[in-house]
């Protein structure tokens, strides 16, 4: 049975178009032939935009249908833009064009070969002796015994990249997890008292186990260990008390919803193996952010305090990378929040999470664009960064990134460098507190950032790495800009970067 086209909802976009034009709701729906309700709700991402209804806005506002394209195609062309940068395509001669027309005519073709390359490329790195380089290994035919996209024996995607895939395809949203959490909130009246306290008492009264500290547990390298025999939580010394509550839950969730974590893990299509357990460990974190930030009280509070981490952070008592993190969930259908991405990185510009509600998506592979204010935070730790961006589809959005982790325990802790960055389309600007006092009709505002310098097409950006994927390079001109060369549309036979 063919696979129903997925519905479009962009809202955050056609409100933005109709910002810039000083249009009214009620002016745009005179114009395109609707009611100002049914605008309204296109606009909250309540309805999706119909066929019909998008080539008109296309005409009215002079935008190409591509403008209203769902997230899944514009991660398909990241995808393919990065994959052509790899030498072992030095020769294909895809253009940016071409990209664009697989991704957009032939996206289950085009999810089949990014499916096939990401396991061709799981198989090579594993294959890769410790004194090699990657750039031997990127080379065709180095594969034992093969060429060209000859898999080895047994590959297959990395757990972590299937995992994260299936997470993003669920919008980081799983209703039957999150209402369990819900409920369990409710009956339980842990909105009574002291969180923490009730969810221990309950350990306790429900499982006969005690949650104690252990000064020596940090020198093996943990800040806790379950002992099931002993009926102990033990937890390391120092260990952050939102960490600590944030572990109570998980253990909650482990003894008394094991089933319903297991649920979305069996029906997720993941190979067995290394993959299902890393879901299972995600829908066990999942289930314990559900928990501390119930939806509906989460989701009020949010709207009532314009967003304020800061605020919500201390309302719930959890920690600000959990109050980041929740945020990106909240995408129950007829309930939705503000559709938000969520990014966590290290000071080498590594990725440890990724989630997105919206449009926006970074590079799968090599580092982050170096303008996003979330590597600012390093210079900054525990201040608040907050930026206007434009992405390379245009779309703009307003990001707050922060430092997050704890303070080094003695003098010869060397506490982990991280920071998240947490960001909605600017369209949402009058429902964040962070837009105050930010003009995004003024372009000096606005950094122009990219999902990374391989998949980026600007050309004229001085914080440039390397070139863009599939682009032909020219450096025989006697005109030079902010990079070395500069980058063209490849013609037929035309050497490519």
């Amino acid at each position: 049975m063919p696979k129903a086209a997925s519905k479009i909802f962009a809202g955050a976009r056609i409100r933005d178009l109709r910002l810039k034009k000083a249009m009214t709701q009620a002016d745009l729906a005179r114009g395109l032939g609707i009611s100002g309700s049914y605008l309204n709700q296109i606009e909250n991402e309540q309805r999706p935009l119909p066929g019909p209804l998008m080539l008109k806005l296309c005409n009215l506002f002079g935008v190409p249908a591509g403008y209203f394209g769902d997230s899944d195609e514009l991660h398909r062309i990241q995808a393919l833009r990065e994959i052509m940068g790899d030498p072992l395509f030095r020769n294909a001669g895809m253009n940016p064009a071409d990209i664009q027309a697989s991704a957009t005519r032939a996206p289950v073709l085009t999810d089949r070969f990014i499916t096939l390359y990401r396991a061709w490329r799981a198989g090579v790195e594993r294959e890769i002796p410790e004194d090699a380089g990657m750039a031997e290994a990127s080379e065709p035919g180095r594969i034992s015994g093969g060429a060209g996209l000859e898999a080895p024996e047994g590959a297959g995607p990395a757990p972590y990249d299937a995992v994260g895939d299936w997470v993003q395809a669920a919008r980081n949203y799983f209703h039957d997890i999150d209402r369990a959490a819900e409920e369990f909130y409710e009956t339980e009246r842990l909105g009574e008292g002291l969180l923490s306290e009730r969810l221990m008492k309950y350990l306790s009264d429900r499982h006969g186990i005690r949650v104690v500290t252990d000064h020596d547990l940090d020198r093996d390298g943990l800040a806790w260990r379950f002992d099931r025999r002993g009926r102990r939580l033990i937890m390391a010394d120092g260990v952050p008390s939102e960490s600590m509550i944030f572990r109570v839950a998980q253990v909650i969730g482990q003894l008394d919803f094991s089933r319903v974590l297991d649920r979305p893990v069996r029906s997720s299509g993941l190979p067995s193996g290394d993959a299902r357990s890393i879901a299972r460990v995600g829908m066990t974190n999942y289930f314990a952010g559900a928990l501390l930030l119930p939806y509906e009280r989460f989701r009020q509070a949010a709207r009532e305090l314009r967003h304020d981490l800061d605020q919500l952070q201390r309302r719930f008592g959890v920690s600000f990378e959990q109050v980041c993190h929740r945020l990106s969930t909240l995408q129950r259908p007829g309930a939705e929040g503000l559709p938000f991405y969520f990014i966590k990185t290290d000071i080498a510009g590594n990725i440890l999470k990724s989630y997105s509600a919206t449009r926006f998506s970074h590079a799968r592979f090599g580092g982050l664009c170096p303008r996003w204010n979330v590597f600012r935070c390093f210079a900054s730790p525990l201040q608040l960064q907050v930026q206007l961006s434009r992405a390379t589809d245009g779309s703009l959005y307003l990001n707050v990134a922060r430092t997050v982790g704890h303070a080094a325990t003695s003098y010869f802790d060397r506490p982990r460098q991280v920071a998240v960055v947490l960001g909605c389309s600017a369209a949402h600007a009058q429902d964040i507190v962070y837009s105050a006092g930010l003009d995004a009709d003024d372009e000096r505002m606005v950094v122009p950032i990219g999902p990374g310098c391989r998949a980026c097409t600007r050309t004229d950006c001085r914080h440039r790495a390397v070139p863009p994927a599939g682009m032909a390079i020219d450096t025989g001109s006697e005109e030079r800009g902010v990079a070395p060369y500069r980058t063209l549309e490849r013609r037929p036979g035309q050497e490519i970067l």
